[in-house]
């Protein structure tokens, strides 16, 4: 029976906060450690060992996943991870293939592409034995990763509802090569950075686009085909979206599928932009709304790298007269420590909000009343683990803040149900994330705004301090001119 090697390592960072990633930031896995806690959850490894099993036998070494994303990896703690991870590699080089899950989005305080220095090092050590990796569609596609890898598979669905069959299709594909497939592709590299609604899979343009991925990959001699829409904060040069087409030796068929990728992308760039509302305009439409309204706080989003403590909308409802119930996330351990001090049922007055992203939030005053407290600890929809640290929920009038120690994903419900808050008990929801809360709360809400803060995940991408994206780039710039061989 073949020997396939399985490892992971994932973070996606925004360049734009402040706040660095460290190694206690991350999950670590050992050997059959991936096993014993991956199996049975919604994950891209989930999916590789039920497609592996009975087929191969599973090698695992080493999954390193950040807790939440976050801003760029600290030097000594990326330089051990990544050490780490080629060191559990090493002792297992006798494997016939390999299988590495990234996020893709991941950048260093000083490295521009960690993903592309671990896929060279494990190509270095397995030599020219097939590597697959599987990554998220907001991720940063290098020469030196796509050069180390023989069949890249990416998300199909925004919101990401797609991880494990993502896992499904990698894994398959690593089968087809160690069975004598032989992968031709072709990359087109766009000068785009693309946010908003339009890029919902399931209703969006970029849905488009997708089925036409979907339907290559389900054609005979289809290996993977993706659009990377890339992740507009993670600056660095090669910070773009991309076409990325694979077939089973058919490099014309490879060429030509990704040519109508990057046609489609560029003529419809126009319609890619987010629309946003300001806070007064998005709090006037909760206060018109029968039922649940649900913000989209895009630029403070946990799940895109942002810190978390961005308060804007916060203040805003402090200062309005709005009068329904309003629960919003917030990140603040000193306020969470103090409310641990205080204990349940006590009042006191905290600043709330402001604590790491000084720039661009101050802190707020407010009369706060404990209501309950918890260790942080919870599983995600998808039976992955998250860590909050100390979470206290706190009263400030109509409004019920989620305080936590530590950033977690805003995207489902569980992160406010598993600390006694039932979202469907409130008029106004705050989502720290730009789009996939939808797959969570569209079926209970009456109205979803996305709302214009500040933040270093704005979907406002011209509000951003870009230094490495490379230029020009839409819609950065005017008259950015169009990619090699697609016509204006």
């Amino acid at each position: 029976m073949k020997r396939v090697l399985l490892a992971g390592f994932k973070q996606e960072t925004s360049s734009f906060n402040p706040t660095p990633t460290h190694y206690q930031d991350f999950i670590i896995q050992r050997g059959d450690e991936l096993i014993r806690d991956l199996t049975g959850t919604d994950t891209e490894f989930a999916a590789a060992l039920d497609i592996f099993a009975n087929q191969v036998e599973v090698v695992p070494t080493y999954a390193a996943c950040s807790i939440s994303s976050g801003g760029p990896v600290a030097t000594p703690d990326l330089d051990r991870l990544i050490d780490e991870l080629v060191d559990a590699v090493r002792p297992h080089t006798d494997v016939d293939g390999a299988y590495i899950v990234f996020h893709g989005a991941m950048a260093g305080a000083d490295e521009v592409d960690p993903e592309g220095r671990v896929l060279a090092q494990v190509r270095q050590l397995l030599g020219d034995k097939p590597i697959v990796i599987s990554r998220d569609m907001h991720g940063i596609l290098t020469d030196r990763l796509e050069e180390n890898a023989d069949v890249i598979n990416v998300f199909h669905t925004y919101p990401h509802i797609d991880q494990y069959n993502t896992g499904e299709r990698a894994a398959t594909n690593l089968l087809r090569l160690l069975d004598g497939a032989k992968p031709t592709k072709t990359r087109i590299k766009l000068p785009m950075l693309v946010r908003g609604d339009e890029l919902i899979t399931a209703t969006g343009i970029f849905g488009e686009a997708i089925r036409s991925c979907q339907a290559l990959e389900a054609s005979p001699g289809g290996l993977a085909a993706s659009v990377l829409i890339g992740n507009p904060f993670t600056d660095v040069p090669d910070l773009r979206s991309n076409a990325l087409v694979y077939t089973d030796n058919a490099p014309q068929r490879a060429q030509q599928e990704a040519e109508d990728l990057a046609h489609f992308m560029w003529h419809n760039r126009q319609h890619l932009i987010a629309p946003l509302k300001s806070i007064e305009a998005a709090i006037a439409i909760a206060a018109a709304t029968d039922g649940l309204t649900v913000f989209s706080d895009a630029a403070d989003a946990t799940s895109s790298g942002a810190p978390g403590d961005g308060n804007t909308i916060l203040k805003g409802f402090l200062t309005s007269d709005y009068p329904g119930k309003v629960l919003l996330p917030l990140v603040d351990a000193p306020a969470a420590a103090r409310a641990f001090t205080a204990g349940v049922g006590t009042t006191f007055t905290t600043p709330l909000g402001g604590t790491l992203d000084t720039e661009r939030h101050t802190p707020v005053e407010a009369k706060v009343y404990v209501k309950a407290l918890f260790d942080g600890d919870f599983l995600y929809e998808d039976a992955t683990q998250a860590r909050a640290g100390q979470t206290a929920v706190l009263v400030v009038g109509n409004l019920t803040v989620l305080t936590t120690q530590r950033p977690v994903n805003i995207m489902g419900r569980r992160v406010f149900e598993c600390h006694g808050l039932n979202p469907q008990h409130f008029d106004v929801v705050v989502c720290k994330s730009p789009n996939g809360f939808r797959t969570h709360y569209e079926a209970i809400a009456a109205a979803i705004v996305p709302v214009d803060a500040p933040g270093s995940t704005s979907a406002n991408i011209k509000s951003l301090p870009y230094q490495h994206c490379a230029r020009p780039t839409f819609p950065l710039d005017d008259n950015v001119p169009p990619p090699i061989g697609v016509n204006e």
